[in-house]
Formats: C-alpha cells, structure tokens, sequence
C-alpha cells in the first residue's frame, strides 16, 4: 500500500469512529450538525474541492460533482449521518480502485525495470559507467555477474548463463558464448561478458518493449471505448432527471422535502463509478499479465480480439519448425560429384540470408571467396542466379526450373528441393529438411481443443508441407505459396469466417510482413527481440514458444468475462435501485451499496486478471 493509501485509510477509519461518537452522544440543533460535519470534513473534503476544482474548469458533470451534490444535499436536510456515511463508503471504494491499480501499476513496473540505469563502456583501456543512450554501435561494454545487459550487441569475450525470464517469461536460463547475440533487458547470472553493441539504445529490445507495454494503454478496446462515451452521456442525464424527479412531483402532490431526498437518493446510486474504473482496470491487468509471460500485447483491443479467436493461421519455417535446416541428401546427376554440386549450390547463395542457403553454406563448410561469385540475384519465392567462376549458375525450386524450360527428376525423400544448373545444364538437387518445433505439436493440439482451426501458409514444396501438417495435424494447408499467394490465401479464410470471429496469422515479421498486417491479429515470433517482429505484429510472443498462444487466449477470454460480468452486474443493480429509489422504496443506505458496494465489487472481480500468473 502506498504512502497516500496508507493516509486515505487513516482518514476513513477516523472519520468512521467519530461518526459513530456522533451518533451516540446526545446532542442536538447546531452541536448536533458540527459533531457530523467534523467527520464529514475530514473524509470528504477532497471530494469537494475537486468537484469545485472542475466546475471552474467546466467539467461539471463527474462522480466528485454527484458525490458532493448528494453528500452537501443530504447534510442540509438534516440527514447527517446518511451524508457522511455516503462519503465515508465512497472514499472505501476509491481506496479499493486506488490500490487495485497501485497493484496493476507494481506488475507493469517489474516489466519497466528491465531498463538499465547504466552502461559500463570500455574506452582507453578502462571501464567508464555512462547512460545507455550515451553508447554508440560498435563499442565494448563490460557486463558483470547480476548486471542487466544494458545494450543488444554480440559476445566478445566470455560465457555465461542469462536470466531471459524478463522479456520472454522462461525461468529456463540460457548459455552465452562468443559469437552469440545478446538482448538488453537479459540478466547476467555467472561469467563476466565483453559485448560488442549492435544497436544505439533506442532501437534496442529493452526500450521497444518498453515502448510497447507504455503505449498499450491507449489502444482501447471496444467495451472501453464504449464505457468513456457511456459515462459522457450519462452522467448528465441522470443530474438532469435528478433535477426533474426534485422539481416536478411536489408541483402536483407537495412534500418537497421528500421529493429532494429522492433526487439525492437518485443522484448516489446513478454514479457510474464501478463501469469506469473496471473495465479498463480489467484489460490493463490482461495486458500486465500477459507482459509477465512474455506475451507482449499492443493494446486492449487486440486482447479483445483474440477472445473471438476462430482460426489461426501458421508459417511454417521459423514459425512451426526450428528454422534451421540441415542438408540431408545430394542427388548429383551422372558425371557430377556430390563436391561439385554442394560447391556450386553453395556459392550460388553466398550472399542469401534465406535460411536454405545459410544451410547449404553450412553443409559446404569452407570459407566462400566473394571473387568467385557476381552479379547475385535473389527472386522471392523462386531462387537465386548468381556468376560463379564466370558460368551463369541457378539455385532454387521447382518453379524457378519450370522458367527456365528445365523438368528435373524429383528425388525421393521428404524436405525442400533446391535443383541447381550451370550454364543451363542441370547439375542434380539437394534435399534440405528443418525440424518440428518441441512447442508446436502440444499448441496445435491445444487450440483445436479450443475450437480453433488451425491452417498452415508456406513457400516450400508439397511434400515437406504435407509431412509437417501430418505430424501437426492441422485442419488445412496450403503449399509453394509466394507472399502475394500467401495474402490470396489468407483472403480466402478470412471471408468464409464468421462476421464475429477473428483470425490469426502467426510468422517471424520479416518475410511475412504483408498477411501478419493483413490478418484481424497478427502475432510474431520474437526471438527476443526481433525489430520486424516487434513493428509489424500486434502481439508479439518473446521466446518463440508457440505454447504462448494458448495462454494468451485464455487471458484474452478470461478478460472479457469480467468485463462482461461487471458491466451487467453494475447496469442490473444500479436500474434496479434508480427504480426503487425513485418511487422512494430506497433509502440512502440502498444507494451506497448501488454505487460504492457496486463499484467495491466490480473492482474485486477486475483484480483477478493482476492475479493471473
């Protein structure tokens, strides 16, 4: 509890104790009236000047502005201790709203400190401590057992174990070396690490997904979006019909007196202070406990979303498989050596990020020299051409061997071909097969539990699509797809939903950028961090573990159930009152309970989502 609960708590509880001295000594006329205001003063008095505050700002129509209209009205009619009692139980609902989120705030906060306060740059020799932002790309910076990385770059020197529970919800540490890529936000558990930094600061993992989990805030969900409109219209309707039910009854029957009471009664119950604190607190502790996973959610609205998930989308490589591929076979033709054709295939895509050529460059396993090698062209979805030792060399699939009026034999094992010529003669084929991932086959299996079709989209060849999708046992696949394929596909899938459901399309937010911004939801593999995947998808699953997807749903549903629960409890309850209240069946008590024991309510049911680990 925070310094400022802990001073409203010990206001209630002395304004409680002296309401009750109130009402149990004996007096009477103005010493009677002083021995509640003492009370009232002290537990309402920032009611009051806040809605005196914003009527000179013209915000005028508010709970502060209800609140004290009911509370000063209450005490001029002489119900003294009905006019501290409200004020006293509004002030319990505040601090009940207050610390709810105070504890929402607390989980987002452990996420903030990820952020490093400092950098430890070598520069002439020694280790100087300078603000993160202060380091440039290609500097050294020391990091020590239990520091935080403060920058993304690669390792030096040294090995070590990283704490990645930070940005990617896994407790499992990961091993470091030489060579390896590191993210800021990580933790340093054993050895000391040299690390070259790759990126300035604010392009680093730590100050995107700070960026990220700050901005979520203002993506609202429709239920949100709908609450802020509500309250705009309804708080001056009920001031208004308040003001009528005051007015107009004792022009025909009289009793004044008990007319405004009723307008009073009217005005306590009809504040809409459980609608307005609880739904965004509910899809802010859906945010905040997502974050904790390692699911990285944009907005109110995506989670809003993905509660009326019907079908997700998948990439297969980097997506449903490792991503990396290994050479299995070699089918030279007659009078080629296996030699021959790896080399060639191989500096043909010396130069291709694609993960096929960086296997092929693998399984070669010699230094490439780039004299050998000009005039590189990659087409998407097709291949590479490339100039090798002068003689025109093409490397790629069965398309790109269909352009060139060429059919090669097709060899008999499982993964993806990549058929090579030189000069226009076919030199034989390589066979290249990626793995499962271990997450993929336990979150398939899981969504269809849910009721999710589950449909894969990729660029390889059919037979590697269909092994993949017969292991997974997904619904529908669709192979040898180029991007603009893939888009025309997801099209497809996304008219025969139905109008309330949502589809998602999971990749790695590089090559699949144009269907992850296509899809209702795009949600990208983030390989700690990836820059492509934090921009182009709308949620973001940090460790790559597909297992996430699952769980995201279910806050996503688990979230729109209290939202749902609190908006027909805090609409039943209050119409029943405004009712009663009116025809004079409710007394002020009656109406503390519409409001505050309302509003105490809906902010419990809310909380459950900042509980959710």
């Amino acid at each position: 509890m925070t310094r400022k609960n802990k001073k409203a708590l010990a206001r209630i509880l002395v304004s409680a104790a002296l309401l009750l001295a109130a009402a149990l000594l004996p007096t009477e006329g103005w010493l009677r009236w002083v021995t509640f205001l003492v009370p009232y003063a002290i537990v309402g008095w920032d009611v009051l000047w806040k809605a005196v505050r914003n009527i000179a700002h013209g915000q005028v129509f508010d709970e502060n502005f209800l609140m004290a209209l009911a509370t000063v009205g209450a005490m001029a009619l002489g119900e003294y201790s009905e006019a501290v009692g409200v004020m006293l139980f509004y002030q319990v609902g505040e601090l009940f709203q207050s610390v709810a989120v105070g504890r929402s705030r607390h989980s987002i906060a452990q996420l903030m400190d990820i952020r490093p306060d400092s950098a430890r740059v070598l520069r002439d020799g020694a280790a100087q401590e300078i603000d993160p932002e202060e380091v440039a790309v290609g500097e050294k910076i020391l990091v020590r057992p239990g520091e935080k990385i403060p920058l993304d770059g690669v390792v030096t020197e040294g090995s070590s174990s990283l704490d990645t529970a930070a940005l990617t919800g896994e407790s499992l540490p990961r091993n470091a070396a030489v060579g390896d890529l590191v993210a800021s936000g990580c933790v340093n558990l054993t050895g000391v690490l040299t690390v070259e930094v790759s990126k300035p600061y604010g392009e680093s993992t730590v100050a995107k997904i700070l960026e990220l989990v700050e901005n979520a805030a203002s993506k609202k969900a429709r239920a949100e979006n709908f609450i802020t409109k509500f309250a705009r219209y309804y708080t001056p309707a009920v001031v208004i019909g308040a003001a009528l039910l005051a007015v107009v009854p004792p022009l025909f029957v009289g009793g004044w007196s008990e007319w405004i009471h009723r307008a009073l009664i009217f005005l306590v119950i009809s504040c809409p202070c459980a609608l307005v604190i609880s739904i965004p607190l509910s899809f802010f502790g859906g945010i905040g406990g997502a974050s904790r996973q390692g699911i990285l959610v944009k907005g109110g609205n995506y989670l809003e979303l993905l509660a009326k998930l019907e079908t997700v989308v998948f990439d297969k490589t980097g997506t449903l498989t490792e991503g990396v591929f290994r050479l299995q076979y070699l089918y030279p033709t007659e009078g080629v050596t296996d030699a021959e054709l790896l080399e060639t295939a191989a500096l043909a895509e010396c130069h291709s990020g694609h993960p096929i050529a960086q296997s092929l460059r693998r399984a070669y396993g010699r230094e490439i020299d780039p004299d050998r090698v000009s005039n590189v062209a990659e087409a998407p979805g097709l291949g590479v051409s490339a100039t090798v030792d002068g003689a025109i060399v093409h490397a790629g699939n069965e398309k790109l061997m269909d352009s060139l009026g060429l059919v090669p034999p097709k060899p008999n094992a499982l993964g993806t071909v990549v058929y090579v010529t030189k000069n226009g003669k076919y030199l034989g084929s390589a066979v290249i097969a990626d793995s499962i991932k271990p997450s993929a086959q336990e979150a398939v299996k899981a969504l269809k539990a849910r009721g999710i079709q589950t449909v894969m989209l990729t660029g390889d060849s059919q037979g590697a699509a269909e092994t993949a999708g017969s292991v997974l046992h997904l619904d529908e696949l669709h192979a040898e797809l180029l991007p603009g394929d893939k888009v025309e596909q997801l099209e497809t899938l996304l008219q025969r939903k139905s109008p309330k459901g949502t589809l998602a399309y999971v990749g790695d937010g590089v090559n699949d950028a144009p269907v992850l911004s296509r899809a209702d939801i795009g949600i990208a593999m983030g390989a700690m961090g990836s820059d492509a995947a934090l921009e182009a998808a709308d949620i973001v699953l940090m460790d790559d573990d597909l297992t996430k997807l699952p769980a995201a749903m279910d806050i996503s549903r688990k979230c729109l159930r209290i939202v749902r629960q609190n908006i027909v409890l805090a609409l039943t309850i209050k119409a029943l009152c405004l009712i009663l209240g009116a025809f004079g069946l409710a007394s002020m008590w009656e109406a503390v309970f519409a409001d505050v024991g309302v509003a105490v309510i809906a902010i419990l049911n809310a909380s459950r989502m900042l509980g959710r680990k």
